[in-house]
């Protein structure tokens, strides 16, 4: 199989420790590896054929630095975009560079700035789904609720034959409002939509032909050399490819009108870490009821429910509750948990104030 890893996005909920050229994805948000680097250490058990890292050209070089180190146990491609079209050219470039050299061979699509704690859990349901792909499906693997979430999108499956899975797939469903959600985690027939994708690289360019014609028939323009991860030499194709398509998620473009996907259910201990205040699902509380990372010592005077990332430092709170503190060496965050989500409004005044080495 080969492992296909998204990580070209911004992390702008992350500031100040994520900035445009080191985003989530390439941060440790948690101590330890970066979020690139755990996910690639999270696949190396199941032996890929290569591994192919779609990311932005700011951010290639980081990447390559960062992936040095497993090159002795699979080979790595980076693939820098010139340019940010979303999902699905991200994805039928990889397949098209796949499928030049191995039609039938089986892609697995993962984003890189995704936490799973049960990572023997994720190879087991993405072994079950490349068994299912082989066959011609298009799978996604489905996240089991936990709760009424209303900032995930939702996939409804037929769950009526019997086993655990694959199961066909009703419909896909956008970020419902909170009494939907509630029902939806009562029928426990839909699963949050976890963006990630396990198909062979024909099948998927076959249903980009159909349903995306104009990408499909540019990525058939390209043209390989004799040596197909020869990336450097196809990078002006590459470029002239992203002036000429438009932006699409592989969601709406393919998966939601297709009639031959599966899903299958998976409780992995799964979090996309949207946020500072997702951390509490990903690392454990102290007894005092504070998340702390990165920090030297945290001082906490009758504070609780905080979390606090000190770059290396130590950091003292004192009669505070349920705040987001945040060290990044340069410039310092703090906020309600609550608010957590706004920290992107930040970014977008320091861009209007033009206090752009901040970003």
């Amino acid at each position: 199989m080969y492992i296909v890893i998204l990580a070209g996005g911004s992390g702008t909920r992350f500031w100040p420790l994520s900035r445009t050229a080191r985003p989530k994805q390439l941060i440790a948000v948690v101590d330890g590896p970066t979020m690139l680097q755990r996910t690639v250490e999270r696949v190396l058990p199941m032996h890929p054929k290569r591994i192919l890292v779609v990311t932005n050209q700011l951010q290639a070089e980081e990447s390559e630095q960062q992936l040095v180190r497993y090159r002795q146990q699979a080979p790595i491609d980076i693939i820098a975009e010139p340019v940010g079209r979303n999902t699905a050219p991200a994805i039928g470039l990889a397949a098209a560079l796949i499928a030049a050299r191995d039609p039938e061979g089986v892609m697995v699509v993962l984003p890189a700035d995704h936490f799973i704690r049960d990572e023997e859990g994720l190879r087991t349901c993405l072994q079950r789904a490349v068994q299912t792909a082989r066959n011609g499906y298009l799978v996604t693997l489905g996240i089991v609720p936990t709760r009424p979430e209303t900032g995930y999108g939702y996939i409804e499956a037929d769950m009526t034959l019997r086993g655990d899975g694959p199961f066909p797939v009703l419909r896909f469903i956008e970020k419902p409002p909170l009494d939907q959600a509630v029902r939806y985690l009562e029928a426990r027939s839909f699963l949050w939509n976890s963006g990630m994708f396990v198909w062979r690289a024909d099948v998927i360019l076959d249903e980009l032909a159909r349903q995306m014609p104009e990408l499909a028939a540019r990525l058939e323009m390209l043209q390989f050399g004799g040596q197909v991860w020869d990336l450097v030499d196809m990078a002006p194709q590459i470029a002239a490819m992203y002036a000429e398509v438009a932006a699409q998620s592989i969601d709406y473009g393919v998966m939601e009108r297709c009639r031959r996907v599966q899903v299958v259910p998976a409780e992995i201990g799964w979090s996309d870490v949207g946020s500072w205040s997702a951390l509490p699902e990903v690392l454990a509380a102290n007894d005092a009821g504070n998340v702390v990372t990165n920090c030297a010592a945290h001082i906490a005077v009758e504070s609780t429910g905080c979390i606090v990332s000190g770059h290396g430092a130590l950091v003292a709170t004192v009669g505070v509750r349920d705040l987001v503190v945040v060290n990044s060496g340069d410039a310092v965050l703090v906020c309600p948990k609550e608010r957590a989500q706004d920290v992107r409004a930040v970014v977008e005044a320091l861009r209007v104030q033009g206090l752009d080495r901040y970003l």
